[in-house]
């Protein structure tokens, strides 16, 4: 220390004071640079992490403490302090130096320099760390952020808790619910977060191949198998050995393959197309489909004993309309992703977020993120507006009967427009089947008249 100028020997003597305040309290403390670079890591984060990873740390990304889902380029905590903004108590994964994760609770805020104050001017952003542990999850508990999920729901929170008791299985798995509810993203959280998860992630849309190129890309296939196999190939199932294979949309599996399949779940082994030496299968399975299996079985559309094979464990993703509470967490970071992608940092305006919170969402998160690019492409300014918004995407289909009248013809007064409004209590979905207009000239006619 005696080699240090004055001025650091003070800035260290205050971030230990700081650091011995909040570590009375049972809380880390994490000061980060312009750049998201760590810049000092109170003793609290070494007895989590360590000691030698806490000191390799420093000057380095804090998303290889953090994860890039929250510090990313496309992270929504750095989204939030790159605004100014300040996030509070979100529950992530601390990563040790050995792969393990440990459960916390992260506060972040930009760090708000006052005049003659003897803080150390690299350090730009706080970052507030506390053992989850101290607080059980509810359904109202901060949004969580668990290997590239998100959410706040008492489902989501279930399903979280279900991937970590699974996390030292390799039985198989069967994902079921709406498309776009994020079936591949829940596969790549249960692979990150088993024993296999230094092995690939291999994954494979049945419905996307006719039946003959589906099992060679399955199984592999050997030189001459079949016209236009011109060399040996090498099959999904080899490529995933040590890790997990998604079958996505294995309910569109040809009888034949569904038997193919079949073979490998009950003996382990399989045969390239037009090899007769039969090859060790060494991947965990996990199906994904968007049909209702046990109907196709009862109408005879997929195998029984497939069926049972697949659903070892069955995990039902809920739709979004019936999660709402996750609806802000996951608007907000994925507007910061994709902002990320388009260079732009952008804050949701409280109505747009209404808008978004009334929606049905029938094409789920992957509706939910087309919506907030088309909505970031058009966006002028630095809040993204309801008026942003793709709402001819989102309006229903309009009902059967005469077509709207013309612009300035018929339609509806301010006093007519706000009592339909209370009495569908704001839904603008209603109100405008009500009124007989389309939504978004509703929304058009509120803005004329000055309703918001």
């Amino acid at each position: 220390m005696d080699d240090l100028p004055p001025v650091q020997v003070l800035f260290d003597a205050v971030f230990s004071a700081m650091s011995s305040a909040f570590g009375s309290l049972g809380r880390g403390l994490v000061c980060l640079g312009e750049d998201f670079q760590v810049v000092h890591l109170s003793p609290v984060i070494a007895e989590l992490i360590g000691t030698e990873a806490a000191e390799r740390l420093l000057d380095r990304q804090v998303a290889e403490l953090l994860g890039d889902e929250l510090f990313g380029p496309g992270g929504s905590m750095r989204h939030a302090l790159l605004q100014g903004e300040r996030r509070e108590g979100w529950l992530a994964a601390l990563r040790s130096e050995g792969g393990e994760r440990r459960e916390v609770s992260i506060t972040v805020a930009p760090r708000v320099a006052l005049p003659g104050s003897p803080c150390d001017p690299r350090v730009h952003y706080l970052v507030v760390v506390r053992p989850s542990d101290e607080d059980p999850w509810t359904g109202t508990s901060p949004p969580t952020v668990f290997e590239g999920l998100i959410g706040r729901s008492p489902a989501m929170v279930a399903l979280f808790e279900l991937i970590r008791t699974l996390s030292h299985s390799d039985v198989t798995i069967l994902l079921t619910g709406e498309s776009g509810t994020g079936k591949e993203v829940v596969a790549r959280a249960i692979h990150a977060s088993s024993a296999r998860q230094a092995g690939p992630f291999v994954a494979v849309n049945c419905a996307a191949l006719p039946e003959q190129l589906l099992e060679a890309e399955l199984f592999g296939h050997v030189r001459g198998a079949f016209t236009g196999a011109v060399r040996d190939r090498v099959g999904r199932f080899e490529l995933a050995g040590g890790g997990t294979l998604l079958l996505d949309e294995v309910g569109e599996m040809s009888p034949r393959l569904q038997a193919g399949l079949l073979r490998v779940l009950q003996e382990g082994s399989y045969q390239r197309v037009g090899e007769s030496r039969s090859r060790t299968a060494d991947a965990r399975i996990v199906a994904a489909t968007n049909r209702d299996l046990a109907r196709a079985v009862a109408e005879g559309a997929f195998r029984e004993d497939l069926y049972y094979r697949l659903c070892v464990v069955p995990i039902e993703l809920p739709p979004l309309r019936a999660r709402r509470e996750d609806i802000a967490p996951l608007a907000r970071h994925l507007l910061a992703r994709v902002g990320a992608r388009q260079g732009r940092r952008l804050r949701l305006g409280p109505d747009a977020l209404r808008e978004l919170l009334h929606q049905d969402w029938p094409g789920n998160v992957r509706q939910l993120e087309n919506a907030l690019e088309y909505a970031v492409a058009v966006c002028q300014g630095e809040t993204l507006h309801a008026s942003d918004l793709p709402l001819e995407v989102e309006a229903p289909a309009p009902a059967p009967g005469p077509a709207p009248p013309a612009p300035g013809i018929g339609f509806p007064g301010r006093q007519e427009v706000l009592d339909a409004l209370a009495a569908h209590r704001w839904r603008r979905a209603e109100t405008a089947a009500a009124l007989g207009i389309s939504r978004t000239t509703l929304w058009r006619r509120m803005r004329e008249l000055g309703i918001r």
